[in-house]
């Protein structure tokens, strides 16, 4: 589904990501990890369209789209969320939701049309998937922090997306939460049949959700395979999981 090649991107002389290359098979979840600062995100952005590649290729069921626009690459199939929290906290949970799909059924420049009545049986279906329908007339700021990162994750499900990319979902979230997102995740790929790329420092996490994991450092893709030979990987030990402890 997802295959990049190569890829470069530089930031005032400094190498972000430095000829990196990520496989990403259908129905797959794979795991980037690496140490703060070793290109996770800057790869994520260049994925999702936020920035533009120097070089190398992101190939997306067989286009390359490396430097097209990020609305572009959403319509072509992928959504994902962000470290920092991306919602609009006035609105209602169901509002956050049905924003996005409105904007997926491509209803946002019916102008004759009450944009309260578009896209609702597709917003409650989502909201029920993802296990906040009980919340869906909760004003989103109002929401724990655990609930916000799962709402993120409902608006980029209101786009439909083939591959969804998460980065850092659990980031600050307490042990229960992330317990819920874990199941969340496995979820999204067992029921839904979603294809995920997820970046994530926690490796319990990783280790318990990912088929695949590819491991980052100073910018250049290092390992690749699958967390058992990731765990063994000496390479891997040194980068992140530290050393022969």
């Amino acid at each position: 589904m997802l295959e990049v090649k190569g890829l470069v991107k530089s930031f005032d002389g400094f190498l972000a990501v430095n000829r990196a290359n990520l496989s990403v098979q259908e129905g797959e979840i794979v795991a980037v990890i690496g140490p703060n600062g070793a290109g996770k995100t800057t790869l994520f952005n260049l994925v999702a369209g936020q920035l533009i590649p120097n070089s190398g290729q992101i190939v997306f069921r067989g286009e390359n789209i490396g430097g097209l626009s990020p609305h572009r690459i959403c319509r072509m199939g992928i959504a994902r969320s962000f470290q920092i929290e991306n919602i609009f906290h006035r609105l209602t949970v169901f509002e956050n939701v049905q924003v996005a799909v409105i904007s997926y059924l491509e209803k946002s420049y019916r102008f004759f049309s009450p944009a309260r009545k578009q896209g609702v049986h597709e917003t409650l279906q989502i909201l029920d998937e993802i296990g906040l329908s009980d919340k869906a007339g909760r004003v989103s700021g109002s929401l724990s922090h655990g609930d916000r990162k799962v709402l993120e994750i409902a608006i980029a499900l209101g786009n439909y997306p083939k591959l969804l990319i998460l980065d850092e979902p659990t980031a600050g979230l307490s042990p229960e939460e992330t317990l819920s997102v874990i199941d969340l995740i496995n979820k999204l790929s067992r029921e839904l049949g979603l294809t995920i790329l997820l970046c994530e420092h926690n490796m319990d996490l990783v280790f318990s959700v990912a088929n695949r994991i590819m491991v980052m450092q100073h910018g250049a893709s290092i390992f690749e395979g699958k967390p058992d030979e990731a765990r063994k990987s000496p390479q891997v030990q040194e980068a992140y999981l530290g050393g022969s402890a």
